[in-house]
């Protein structure tokens, strides 16, 4: 894709655009004699060497009480036997309409497949996603859907015609570990992911999860007509679910998230597989937060991500300094003090009620979530300084 085109429309454009679509969609709001999409749900799943979880992926949708009508899975440059054990799904009985594509040789990561799988999808139909596809669920191949996201999903979606996606609340898979540090890390992770489900920002939300993303046939299709494609095709753009997010908003689009609508996803098992992935995410949203500056849809994000490396700081300084005090001269009962402990107690606590009284106690004795931030601190600050100094490199 060229640079020309993967810059955002210019102010007035955007404007025309946003007030088009909101015509669009009252005209097809108040039309009571509007025809159905041809096709109600499509999942689309790329699947890049993942024969371990992909056909946990594909059952979480066959299990769906609102099955999908169609599950196109793009394996992309995939080395293992990803194809092998998607085409082994297709061809089940009970499986619902699946498609397999074979995408050998993509230069674009994940936004590449995805595109591939929207436009064969659309040869196929033969018209737009307007007239022919109400809703695209986009979910990752490592990901189980819980049996009802898809029908919660149309119904969020339904209740507002300027939604353009329903974003999963994604929680971590339990149980995986094998040792002591491995219980401290993936629990760690478990309560990460539940906390941010519990507080994602409803009515803008940061960003639409790849791990499952429930959209609007004609919020795509919208995208298409204004940028030509619907996921950003570079090989720098490490983020494409939060590239789309933006893009989404500054067409007139809606996005929200939703806790009933859950998606369970796989955790890293070593620090050094956390801290890959974290950095991936990290600088890829700091690389696309400076492409676009400071918008309407952006402050939020770059305010949120400034705050949470100086609350890190603050914490991992003021954490360290009492456990040393504590240590040299025993605990502090002075009446201030007291309230700032109890409030570092209780806080974090409240924000994890919804995993259970074992979260609460970890998120309460501080000392497992200060050594957890040591490491996101770590990922935070060298993200951004990834983003100012080093280029990102292409893969396969």
């Amino acid at each position: 894709m060229s640079t020309t085109r993967a810059r955002r429309a210019p102010a007035d454009e955007q404007r025309v655009t946003r007030s088009r679509h909101r015509r669009n969609r009252a005209r097809f709001a108040q039309d009571q004699d509007a025809v159905a999409p041809v096709v109600d749900t499509v999942a689309l799943v790329p699947a890049r060497n993942e024969e371990v979880g992909v056909l946990t992926a594909l059952h979480s949708l066959a299990r769906q009480t609102r099955r999908p009508d169609m599950i196109i899975v793009v394996v992309n440059n995939s080395t293992d036997r990803t194809l092998d054990f998607a085409q082994g799904f297709a061809a089940e009985p009970d499986s619902p309409r699946t498609v397999v594509l074979n995408l050998q040789n993509n230069p674009h990561k994940k936004a590449g497949a995805l595109n591939y799988g929207l436009r064969w999808l659309r040869e196929q139909i033969g018209g737009r996603l307007t007239t022919s596809v109400g809703h695209v669920l986009v979910m990752d191949a490592d990901t189980d859907l819980h049996p009802k996201f898809i029908e919660r999903a149309r119904n969020v979606i339904a209740s507002d015609p300027e939604l353009g996606g329903v974003s999963a609340a994604c929680l971590g898979r339990t149980n995986l570990w094998q040792s002591p540090w491995q219980r401290f890390l993936l629990g760690m992770q478990i309560i990460e992911y539940g906390r941010a489900a519990n507080a994602r920002y409803r009515r803008s939300i940061h960003t639409m999860s790849g791990a499952g993303s429930f959209y609007r046939g004609e919020a795509l299709q919208n995208l298409m007509d204004w940028r030509g494609e619907v996921f950003w095709e570079d090989h720098s753009n490490l983020v494409e679910d939060y590239e789309t997010t933006l893009a989404l908003k500054e067409s007139g689009w809606k996005v929200t998230a939703n806790q009933l609508c859950i998606a369970y996803t796989d955790l890293m098992p070593t620090l050094r597989e956390l801290i890959h992935q974290r950095e991936r995410w990290t600088r890829g949203t700091v690389d696309t937060l400076r492409g676009r500056g400071i918008t309407k849809f952006t402050w939020h994000s770059i305010i949120t991500m400034a705050m949470g490396v100086l609350g890190a700081a603050y914490i991992l300084g003021f954490g360290t300094a009492q456990l040393s005090l504590w240590v040299k001269y025993g605990f502090n009962s002075q009446p201030v003090f007291m309230v700032l402990i109890a409030f570092w107690i209780v806080y974090p606590a409240l924000r994890v009620t919804n995993l259970g009284w074992k979260a609460m106690l970890v998120e309460a004795s501080l000392l497992p979530e200060l050594v957890y931030t040591v490491v996101r601190l770590y990922w935070m600050v060298s993200s951004v300084a990834k983003s100012y100094l080093t280029r990102v490199s292409a893969w396969k």
